[in-house]
């Protein structure tokens, strides 16, 4: 499990992530995590220390009661609420309120939530502060609104599909483990049993559901096509691909 904020078990950078032009995504422009409810002084003086200024929260009302994130000051907080985790919690009790497949929550961000993802790539597009311009971007494992999100602008941007996959399967290794077991253990002295749907929800990240993303994104016009039907500039996508490619 490799993680670059400590006190999180899932965030990076996503620089390197190859290109399909030739070349790799630029650092220091968006990153990804986990929840940022548990970050150590030390992961505080990482975020403090990096070009990170803006933090996009994807958790809902819910999830950010029971566990606010702990930022230093001066970062900018954005939500967009989106769907309760696989796993929620309410007044310190954990529920699965439905198990539904993967492929069909992600269809369910793109159906509702192409606003916001617009808007989430025009703030990467046009940073707030030009002193602290990246973006980082969570929900509560980092692993489906999270792993949504980065595909789109990764992908809006021109990297290799195969890359951004690579990054997204990525997740499922650095959840596995204690961060895993972590989650588990707590539906299961909830009375719930842990099946594998329940067990893809709460931590995999299989290759297909992904895809299918990007499937239902071709048949209609491409990821580019879906944020600018939803709100983003031609501008703005300009901005996002030159910022994201280093250029």
């Amino acid at each position: 499990m490799t993680t670059l904020i400590d006190g999180t078990y899932n965030s990076r950078d996503v620089a390197g992530i190859a290109l399909a032009s030739g070349g790799a995504v630029a650092p220091g422009v968006l990153y990804r995590s986990d929840a940022l409810m548990s970050v150590t002084d030390a992961g505080e003086a990482t975020i403090a220390a990096s070009p990170i200024g803006t933090v996009v929260d994807f958790r809902s009302e819910t999830e950010v009661a029971a566990a606010p994130d702990r930022l230093p000051a001066g970062i900018s907080r954005v939500a967009f609420p989106m769907l309760d985790g696989a796993v929620r919690q309410s007044e310190g009790e954990y529920e699965v309120p439905q198990v539904p497949q993967l492929t069909d929550v992600y269809a369910h961000l793109l159906d509702q939530h192409g606003a916001d993802f617009a808007a989430v790539a025009r703030l990467v597009a046009q940073p707030a502060d030009p002193a602290r311009p990246a973006v980082l971007v969570h929900c509560t494992a980092g692993k489906d609104r999270t792993g949504v999100a980065v595909a789109l602008l990764l992908d809006a941007a021109g990297a290799s599909r195969d890359a951004i996959i690579d990054d997204y399967l990525r997740t499922e290794q650095n959840l596995s483990g204690e961060w895993a077991e972590s989650m588990r253990a707590r539906i299961v002295a909830a009375g719930i049993s842990v099946g594998p749907e329940i067990e893809e929800l709460l931590a995999r990240t299989p290759r297909p559901a992904l895809e299918s993303v990007f499937a239902r994104l071709d048949a209609d016009g491409g990821t580019a096509e879906y944020l600018l039907r939803h709100g983003l500039s031609a501008a703005d996508l300009a901005a996002l691909r030159a910022r994201l490619r280093g250029a």
